[in-house]
């Protein structure tokens, strides 16, 4: 393990998402965020299948900042419970990986 993982984040408006990316890039919470336009969501929610348009965010960051990521996307996030998952990354270019580390806040400083 590298201490480092990546988290899915779900957001119904560009706006949204790049205010949330920019938001947790500045108070480090994660090293960067990618955002990819034009996902479909087809879900479930209060007794009916919607169907919308969504940008999905792919953060880096440590596994230690998680909880602390969640909170903060909770409290910026529009969606009543907002689609919040992280993997845990194996492997990785090293480069990269101490990249990430050295972009993120310790836990200690979060």
């Amino acid at each position: 393990m590298t201490g480092i993982s990546v988290v899915f984040v779900t957001v119904g408006k560009e706006e949204e998402g790049l205010e949330i990316s920019r938001t947790l890039v500045r108070e480090k919470l994660v090293a960067c965020v990618n955002m990819i336009a034009g996902v479909r969501s087809i879900y479930w929610w209060k007794d009916e299948v919607c169907d919308d348009r969504e940008w999905l965010l792919i953060m880096k960051t440590r596994s230690a900042l998680v909880p602390a990521l969640q909170s903060r996307i909770k409290a910026l996030h529009s969606y009543e419970v907002p689609e919040i998952i992280a993997f845990p990354i194996e492997q990785g270019l090293p480069a990269y990986l101490e990249w990430v580390l050295e972009s993120t806040v310790s836990r200690g400083d979060a």
